[in-house]
């Protein structure tokens, strides 16, 4: 089956994005590091793949999409490996943060743009960005629980070497992907320096709360929009960003991981560094929550095919706020309100666009969903106190509710 390899990657992806949360204290015992450092590792490896996924998108346009996917798979597996074998924290950064986000960067886009040149009727596609989308919400609510459990039984280092044979695993099947396909055009360089630097600078920022690189950080953006409208060959489109509907979506997308990873980052330093916990009660006492995504992860596809995109992402943000607000009894209500709306959200934003504007889109949505994932660890990293760490969060998933009353229920649909 076509779809299985790309649900597959999209699953290992999500997956290392949140099984070091649950090992955080065990990492940093065992290199001789800190909590903060392994937070800026862990933050590192959602900053890179941000930074770096609309390039990526781009070279699956030059290089062809099965190329680039396997590719990444190669640079993914072999920082997998070398992490796992790490001696310090130096180069589990490289491989964790650098390699594995180099290679999440190189695969992740061609996953989107394969699912809509495949599923050429609407109802296939929407089943199919549905069951890759739910792979990823799998991926990341079974990270603290099979990450903890996989720690406990063995190290924290073959959760590492379990991702190299899964990689392994998808490498074998993605010979059933179309061929390559590729176009000859230029490399916007400048644009992927201002897009990444950008990106970087502002997490970078907040995460040591330097306001003047979070600064800089926005005008490089700036300079980054300015440029791909002024370029023969952006890095992207740059209509792309004139969509109401479409930035609306992006907004959303940016929130959910936020405050995904935010919730998982807080708790789980809270529940290790105050509570005591190992890495395998950690995973348990997150357990609701992985319930409660894989769940509605399950019914996402039925869900997008029998009620309106804007009404999912509103009870989504809903039901993650009640959550927030009741934790620790709150935990799967957590996980079920971003299970519903992870996938409406990227059905949001995919769905607006043609199918020759789908490297581009793909792209930067995946790029938009790793920056809120960096943003959630760096901005509750910074604040000392549990308590107040969740009332940014609720904020924040505040602001997403807001976001969803504006898009409207045709929102799925091409624009005309």
């Amino acid at each position: 089956m076509k779809i299985l390899p790309l649900a597959l990657a999209q699953f290992i992806a999500s997956y290392a994005a949140t099984n070091m949360n649950v090992a955080i204290s065990t990492i940093a015992d065992d290199l001789g590091t800190t909590i903060a450092g392994v937070q800026t590792t862990i933050t590192l490896f959602t900053l890179v793949m941000a930074a770096l996924m609309v390039p990526g998108s781009k070279l699956t346009d030059i290089w062809g999409r099965r190329r680039c996917f396997v590719v990444g798979l190669a640079i993914y597996g072999a920082g997998a490996l070398l992490a796992a074998l790490a001696p310090g924290p130096g180069l589990l950064l490289v491989g964790y943060a650098v390699l594995e986000g180099v290679g999440s960067a190189l695969m992740i886009p061609p996953i989107y743009i394969l699912v809509t040149a495949l599923a050429t009727e609407k109802a296939q596609r929407a089943r199919w960005f549905g069951m890759v989308s739910g792979a990823g919400g799998l991926g990341a609510a079974a990270g603290p629980l099979l990450g903890g459990l996989v720690t406990s039984a063995f190290s924290w280092r073959a959760s590492f070497l379990l991702q190299v044979l899964v990689v392994a695993v998808i490498i074998v099947l993605a010979r059933g992907l179309p061929k390559p396909q590729t176009h000859h055009q230029k490399f916007d360089l400048l644009g992927a320096v201002l897009s990444g630097a950008g990106m970087a600078l502002i997490v970078f920022g907040l995460l040591r709360t330097t306001w003047w690189f979070a600064l800089l950080g926005a005008a490089a953006l700036g300079l980054f929009a300015w440029h791909i409208r002024r370029t023969e060959n952006p890095l992207c489109n740059p209509k792309l960003f004139r969509d109401r509907t479409s930035n609306l979506g992006l907004g959303t997308q940016l929130i959910q991981w936020l405050v995904l990873q935010g919730t998982f980052f807080v708790l789980s330093v809270h529940l290790q560094q105050t509570e005591g916990l190992n890495a395998i009660e950690t995973g348990l006492a997150l357990l609701p929550a992985t319930i409660g995504m894989l769940v509605t992860s399950a019914l996402a596809g039925r869900l997008a095919r029998k009620h309106p995109q804007n009404r999912l992402i509103r009870a989504g943000f809903l039901l993650t706020v009640a959550g927030t607000l009741l934790v620790p009894h709150g935990l799967f209500l957590i996980g079920a309100g971003i299970g519903i709306m992870l996938t409406a959200s990227v059905n949001v934003v995919q769905s607006r666009w043609p199918d020759d504007e789908q490297a581009d889109v793909s792209g930067v949505s995946r790029a938009v969903s790793n920056l809120g994932s960096s943003l959630g660890v760096a901005l509750v990293g910074s604040v000392a106190d549990q308590r107040a760490a969740l009332m940014l969060l609720i904020l924040f998933g505040a602001t997403g509710f807001v976001l969803a009353l504006f898009i409207r229920n045709d929102a799925a649909q091409p624009r005309g």
